[in-house]
């Protein structure tokens, strides 16, 4: 009687490392490892290493991930109908982006209690997430989104919020405050006291590094500055006599995911390590705290030959998920050329439930757990986001870097870099195989957009950086 393996590794004869390198060599071409080495961003990829003995997967919201589509339109009606379209499409969640918002990429709904409320009148609360992205009217929209609660009268068990409330990043993005740090320092305690007496589940704070990815920065100085900004968050929180434990569960991050898919792996893990350090250095411990959203980059995307966006977006959001974010947005691949059309945000939609419904990336707890590559990427990530942690803390914060220009300085710095490095790299549309005349897109017409905003204080904003500068670079 044939024996049946019990495991699958039990099927197959064992494999040396010595082996599966020669095969590797073999398969590349080349006569040494050390030829298949890469840097990036001054990290080392190893592109074959043995398995990391002894290496715990990291605690993750699972299975699966929400799947969160953006709701940017100026025009309300049509705004109410998308909204609509995607809640009863598969979409898990809805991303409200207002003007001003650094993820609204110069449009965006009007910023009004009317916009909020019109946008929302026809959405089931209990089964629709609600996310609000950072942008200069936050707090009044996060008030605004309670009085719609107070309105519908959902079952508060069943909702899913968050109100990005992150002023560190609408300074670096827009340039300006509509006030002054010490009347922000003396306002925000009071209404973080107000919300929480409100007794609503989910995020009320944010650390929002999107800002320092979509200007052309480096994996560490986007995860330096949003450690920064969430350590901000728990210095308010103690001001305003809230316990630590009490503030944290009330923290979230949101991290841009692009077509690197080792590096994106490597961040989103890098994230949770990291925030579970600050949280130990600040004497308190929570099981698996960070709740972490992703949004595919503006930076990867290009207006050349926008289907190849399609591929990138993929990309990012396998990423993402394996990474473990517990939320996720793709923006429509046509968005660099104007206000994804239907079909661009239906494609953005079904990119997810492909991913996590049929492919089920998001079943297995931290799937990267043992691959040594990758944990030792992560850790070599950590250790280099500690260090732009420190650099940011001991400027006086991110509010302070950025009044002082140094993260400006810092970021434009790997702008170059990346530039540099990027000019010898082929992309597909970008600078090759480009299309002798591109397809016609037929973006979506919108009324004007508020783009400036009252600023007691002002600093240089963070520009907004994409693979098209390699192009335009050349001609």
């Amino acid at each position: 009687m044939e024996t049946v393996p019990t495991q699958l590794s039990e099927a197959f004869s064992p494999v040396s490392f010595n082996n599966w390198q020669a095969a590797a060599l073999i398969a590349a071409k080349v006569g040494s490892i050390e030829a298949l080495y890469a840097m990036v961003e001054g990290l080392e990829i190893e592109p074959l290493k043995p398995r990391a003995i002894g290496s715990e997967p990291i605690a993750m919201n699972r299975p699966g991930w929400l799947s969160f589509q953006r709701v940017d339109d100026p025009d309300l009606g049509r705004a109410a109908l998308q909204a609509q379209t995607d809640a009863q499409g598969g979409a898990d969640g809805l991303a409200l982006v207002f003007e001003g918002a650094n993820n609204a990429f110069g449009r965006g709904l009007p910023a009004t209690k009317h916009a909020l409320f019109s946008v929302l009148e026809n959405i089931d609360l209990e089964k629709t997430a609600l996310r609000i992205d950072a942008h200069p009217s936050i707090r009044n929209s996060a008030e605004w989104l309670v009085e719609l609660i107070q309105r519908k009268k959902p079952n508060p068990r069943k909702l899913r919020l968050a109100a990005g409330i992150d002023t560190a990043s609408i300074f670096a993005s827009s340039g300006r405050l509509g006030m002054s740090f010490e009347a922000l320092k003396a306002s925000l305690p009071q209404s973080l006291t107000g919300f929480f007496a409100s007794g609503l589940p989910g995020v009320l704070l944010e650390a929002d590094a999107r800002p320092i990815h979509n200007a052309g920065g480096t994996a560490a100085q986007e995860l330096g500055f949003a450690l920064s900004v969430a350590l901000g968050h728990l210095r308010m929180a103690e001001e305003a006599r809230q316990p630590i434990s009490h503030i944290a569960p009330s923290i979230g991050f949101a991290l841009s995911a692009d077509q690197d898919f080792t590096l994106t792996i490597a961040k989103f893990r890098a994230l949770r390590l990291l925030w579970n350090r600050v949280l130990e250095v600040c004497g308190t411990t929570l099981a698996n705290p960070a709740k972490l959203h992703a949004e595919t980059a503006w930076r990867m995307m290009s207006a050349k030959d926008a289907e190849t966006n399609i591929l990138r977006n993929t990309i990012a959001v396998c990423a993402a998920s394996l990474g473990g974010a517990d939320s996720i947005s793709a923006l429509p691949h046509t968005i660099v050329n104007g206000l994804p059309e239907a079909k661009a945000r239906r494609l953005a939609r079904l990119m997810q439930l492909i991913a996590r419904d049929e492919s089920h990336l998001g079943q297995i707890t931290d799937a990267a757990a043992g691959s040594g590559s990758i944990v030792s990427l992560t850790d070599a990530l950590c250790k280099a986001a500690w260090a732009e942690f420190q650099k940011i803390e001991k400027g006086g914060g991110p509010l302070a870097a950025l009044i002082a220009n140094t993260l400006q300085a810092d970021v434009a710095v790997a702008r170059s870099a990346r530039g540099r490095a990027l000019q010898s790299t082929k992309i597909i549309g970008v600078n090759a195989y480009q299309l002798e005349q591109e397809k016609p897109l037929e973006p979506l017409a919108y009324p004007a957009v508020a783009q400036q905003f009252p600023a007691k204080v002002s600093c240089e904003p963070l520009p907004l950086w994409s693979v098209d500068a390699i192009a335009e670079a050349k001609q």
